[in-house]
């Protein structure tokens, strides 16, 4: 059952992060609309994410396949020009439902899972918009790319058929410290400028930020936040 405030909740929470989006985005020499706003909806029913689209989302986010499945098939049911993102770990043998159910898989953290992708989207006549996963924090427990795998692993993935590699996506590092936060995002701009220079007109999507470092992440560059707490509040018990 929804709360009878979680729409309002919602609403306003959007309101705020739009201002920030438009000042973060203005400290970078930017406006608003550069900046693409996904909704994670990982947990949340189809019944609030319902309310996050009539607030004007039209792009979201899951982790996990086995969860998402269900709940993009009633969205896409309701709602048209509905646009998923794949942000979790994939597993090789989930491929084919990413590429089935997915517009965009952002965490293709090695050639090999970019392979399985590729397979699977020429098995179905598709073509995938996929990022590289890069762990710009270097922790262990995160997934991704190491740097130096960037140049090398991109440069493989793009002979791949069925994919259209747009970019990057990271996670910050797992801490408080804005200046490492930034430090980070900083260096993670400089990896995406790197591949933009090196695959000319194709790569135009950096996915950095998310609830808690949204703001320094865009004035960093980011071109996509991804957002969970701070559009849908708390999560539901």
């Amino acid at each position: 059952m929804i709360p009878e405030n979680r729409s309002q909740i919602i609403s306003q929470n959007l309101e705020l992060v739009r201002e920030k989006i438009k000042s973060s985005a203005e400290l970078s020499g930017r406006c608003a609309h550069d900046i693409e706003l996904i909704a994670v909806t990982k947990t949340w029913s189809p019944d609030i994410v319902a309310l996050a689209i009539k607030s004007g989302i039209f792009q979201l986010g899951e982790n996990r396949i086995q969860e998402a499945i269900p709940k993009i098939d009633v969205i896409n049911s309701k709602f048209h020009n509905i646009s998923w993102h794949m942000i979790g770990h994939l597993q090789s043998n989930k491929a084919g439902q990413a590429v089935e159910k997915f517009n965009c898989i952002q965490s293709v953290d090695s050639v090999k899972i970019a392979r399985r992708i590729s397979t699977a989207a020429t098995g179905k006549a598709k073509s995938s918009d996929i990022l590289l996963e890069v762990n710009i924090s270097g922790e262990i427990s995160k997934f991704g790319l190491s740097e130096h795998e960037i140049i090398p692993a991109a440069e493989e993935i793009m002979t791949l058929p069925g994919l259209n590699l747009r970019g990057l996506m990271t996670i910050g590092p797992l801490t408080t410290d804005k200046v490492k936060i930034r430090a980070s995002f900083k260096k993670m701009k400089s990896h995406f400028d790197d591949l933009a220079i090196h695959f000319p007109g194709a790569i135009n999507a950096l996915s950095m930020g998310m609830s808690d470092d949204f703001e320094i992440a865009i004035e960093e560059g980011s071109t996509l936040v991804r957002l969970g707490r701070a559009i849908f509040g708390s999560r539901e018990h």
